[in-house]
């Protein structure tokens, strides 16, 4: 009679309830860390400020007013008007959503194929790890500001052109994060009883490899959504993002410079809204990644 000799997994078994305590655990490793949770705060504030931008505002971010031009902050308008009589608190509301939208999407963006490419080169090697290893490398020997300027140049100046402009400089980033995880990763003993068993390796990369690297990717997406704001604002006060009227605060900054000496405040808060959700973001990814990583005290 033949025996089938089953390999035994090394892998401690993950179930539902399992997860939920782990991510209850950096839940409230992370509820103890002030700055992390006033980082939090901010963020939320600025969503809903995007989500409800409708409600907390009763003009038009669009609106042109001749005889409202370069007001200062009062009652009526409390962030003042710009030099075309709009209202900068409307504008400034509506910009979170086009921050947000940006930040978020090109880092989900980013993360997407940067994964994929990553679990790719780390996983099989060879050849395939130095081709993607290299087209990592020439893509960071670019400055990113550099890059992002070359490819909505090629593409033409819009807010979505700029979207995936960021989205294309950051996928280095998150690329050699994966595949230096899934180096690890793949010589654990689990990974090697699963090669075993007969675990296809789409199956094996997407239920075993991804979901034990997923971790510092969660950390920097955070951190990488600061950078994207940061990115886009940059593009928008070149002129190569939000085009004129979209209330972007990149764009708005661009727009109020020359009246930085007699109407300060149409720069002061768009300027301050951009480091206020960068600073926010900033602080939740740097206690979110002490909170889920192990080796941080």
């Amino acid at each position: 009679m033949k025996t089938v000799l089953q390999p035994v997994a090394d892998k401690p078994t993950f179930n539902k309830s399992t997860k939920k305590s782990l991510w209850l655990e950096a839940w409230k490793k992370l509820k103890k860390q002030r700055p992390a949770m006033i980082g939090l705060g901010i963020v939320v504030v600025f969503i809903l400020m995007g989500i409800l931008a409708p409600v907390l505002t009763s003009q038009p971010y669009d609106g042109f007013n001749p005889q409202k031009t370069l007001i200062s902050p009062n009652a009526n308008h409390w962030f003042g008007t710009d030099d075309q009589g709009r209202d900068i608190y409307t504008r400034i509301i509506y910009g979170a959503r086009i921050s947000l939208w940006i930040g978020f999407f090109s880092v989900i963006g980013s993360i997407i194929v940067g994964s994929l490419l990553g679990l790719i080169a780390g996983y099989y090697g060879k050849w395939l790890d130095t081709i993607i290893s290299r087209f990592f490398d020439i893509m960071l020997a670019f400055p990113s500001i550099l890059l992002a300027i070359a490819i909505v140049a090629i593409l033409g100046p819009s807010l979505f052109n700029a979207l995936v402009a960021i989205a294309i400089i950051n996928i280095p980033t998150y690329g050699r994060l994966i595949r230096s995880r899934v180096l690890s990763v793949k010589e654990e003993e689990y990974i090697a009883a699963a090669k075993i068993t007969g675990m296809s390796d789409r199956r094996l990369l997407f239920q075993h490899v991804l979901p034990n690297s997923i971790t510092p990717i969660i950390v920097q997406g955070t951190l990488g959504i600061a950078t994207a704001i940061l990115e886009a604002a940059a593009l928008g006060f070149l002129g190569l993002g939000a085009q004129p009227g979209e209330p972007e605060w990149g764009k708005m900054l661009a727009d109020s410079r020359q009246f930085i000496t007699s109407a300060p405040w149409t720069l002061l808060f768009p300027g301050s809204a951009i480091m206020l959700i960068v600073l926010g973001f900033n602080m939740f990814g740097d206690g979110l990644r002490d909170a889920l990583d192990p080796k941080m005290k």
